[in-house]
């Protein structure tokens, strides 16, 4: 068996990957940064909006209550203001290094005012990721997939990997997960196709917590393909319309198509399915094809002209919210394993990601655990890696469906109770791949097991909050609290503890 050695192993090259391993090299750290797919990886190039940066000391508080109010009572409100205070130091590095950020900020669903700062038009996370691996060093390894972490007594210590050359072992001081979220266990996403949730399912079996994995956040404008149309066109004067041509969205919600996501595509599902579709008319915003490029191309490339008629629309499975739990500096509660990004929970982001705090989020945590994380290191002896769910990929599509009628934007007890009955029932094994080719089977077996987690979740919160809406329980309840799955254990957390 072939072994590399690092002091900080980064298991994903989307920006909280990147721009940990550049803090880790930056102290002169060895880093070994592994990408399952070729570069640029992940989800972060495909983000066209850019990052929420807080305009000045002023503006920190209103966008802490942005923050706040999208969150539905599930955001850690110390750890968002911390957030939110670090945020201008990563804003003046990024500048000094040459990104070429736009000088005037906009303004996106649920944030009370133009805060956002984009790079090139609609290219913002492209941009930003190219930006950052120019400035790596040490080198990413691409076509590597992490089949499962390596422990000894309880701590983490490095990963079994598959790679083009076969498998090999890295042994490291500590691990940093970065892989991104889950948005392929549903049949409609704008999720790129390795958004399987491979480091949620590597730290829970490795004996990490889960959380909040019921609050998956749907984009609500998306192109019958899953391409995503901005939230930044609504911020640029874009509307939304049913099929009988009316403006629907200031019935819903006083900030009309600058409500929050969830709202949004709750009243998107409801238009459509009362009026036969919704249509996302462009054709307000001046300039459309020089600010929207990729908008643009991505409509034309389906036979649709944005110039010329609304385009049509539909929610998809966008940013999961839950993830691995973390503090607020990337620490998973399992010795030498650190996680940033879509794949944590850190609890930013509450029951409703506030638009372009993702980005954020993922500088200002990628850069937190790992040097978090090289203040833990250790080499024991003995590691050794776990066994990985395996599931044949021709149950994907299957899987997909059920997780797309019960768990979308609206559910009921009864189909989350059906569907979970059903994945219960798949059969899911345990064993240790040897080569590449068995990606398509990890990755649906860890799909299967995060729809059963998710859908146990779902069923446990009675109650509608944020992107979790249940017709049988639309109203929250009284008490705020977080779900945990550790092992065989779910259990409710208040929030704050």
């Amino acid at each position: 068996m072939r072994t590399l050695t690092a002091d900080l192993l980064v298991l994903g090259a989307g920006v909280a990957g990147v721009y940990g391993a550049l803090a880790a090299e930056a102290r002169g750290a060895r880093v070994l940064l592994l990408s399952k797919d070729p570069l640029p990886s992940g989800s972060t190039p495909w983000a066209q909006g850019g990052v929420a940066f807080p305009l000045d000391e002023a503006d920190l508080e209103a966008h802490l209550q942005d923050t706040l109010r999208a969150g539905r009572g599930l955001v850690e409100e110390g750890v968002a203001r911390s957030i939110l205070e670090e945020a201008p130091r990563h804003l003046e590095r990024l500048l000094a290094w040459g990104l070429p950020f736009h000088p005037e900020p906009t303004r996106e669903g649920g944030h009370s005012r133009p805060r956002v700062r984009h790079l090139g038009g609609d290219r913002s996370g492209l941009l930003l990721l190219q930006g950052l691996l120019a400035r790596l060093r040490g080198p990413v390894l691409e076509g590597h997939l992490a089949a499962s972490l390596l422990v000894a007594g309880g701590r983490v210590a490095g990963a079994y990997v598959l790679s083009p050359q076969g498998p090999l072992w890295v042994r490291s001081g500590a691990v940093l997960l970065a892989t991104g979220g889950l948005g392929r266990l549903f049949p409609v996403t704008t999720n790129p196709l390795g958004a399987t949730g491979d480091g949620m399912v590597l730290a829970w079996r490795a004996g990490a917590a889960l959380r909040d994995l019921e609050f998956v956040q749907f984009h609500p404008t998306a192109l019958p393909d899953g391409s995503l149309v901005s939230e930044a066109c609504r911020g640029e004067g874009a509307v939304l319309r049913n099929a009988r041509g009316e403006r629907f969205m200031p019935r819903y919600d006083p900030q009309g198509e600058l409500a929050p996501r969830d709202v949004v595509a709750r009243a998107v599902f409801a238009e459509r399915q009362a009026t036969g579709g919704v249509y996302l008319d462009l054709r307000p915003i001046p300039r459309l094809e020089e600010r929207f490029p990729s908008v643009v191309a991505q409509a034309r490339a389906l036979g649709l002209d944005p110039l010329r008629e609304p385009l049509p629309v539909a929610p998809a499975a966008h940013y999961a919210m839950g993830g691995v739990r973390t503090d607020p500096r990337g620490f998973t509660g399992l010795p030498g394993l650190f996680a940033a990004g879509e794949v944590a929970s850190s609890g930013l982001h509450g029951a409703n990601r506030l638009a372009s705090n993702s980005l954020l989020e993922g500088l200002v945590l990628g850069e937190r655990a790992a040097l978090a994380a090289l203040e833990d290191l250790a080499f024991p002896l003995g590691a050794e890696p776990l066994p990985a769910p395996l599931l044949d990929p021709g149950l994907l599509p299957a899987l997909r469906a059920r997780m797309g009628e019960a768990a979308g934007v609206v559910r009921r007890g009864e189909g989350l109770r059906e569907a979970l009955a059903w994945v219960q029932g798949l059969p899911l094994e345990e064993g240790l791949p040897g080569a590449l080719e068995a990606r398509p089977r990890l990755e649906a077996g860890h799909l299967a097991l995060l729809a059963r987690l998710l859908l146990e979740m779902a069923l446990l919160r009675e109650e509608s909050r944020g992107a979790h809406f249940r017709q049988d329980f639309p109203e929250p309840g009284l008490e705020a609290y977080h779900l945990e799955a550790q092992g065989a254990s779910l259990r409710k957390v208040p929030v704050g503890v």
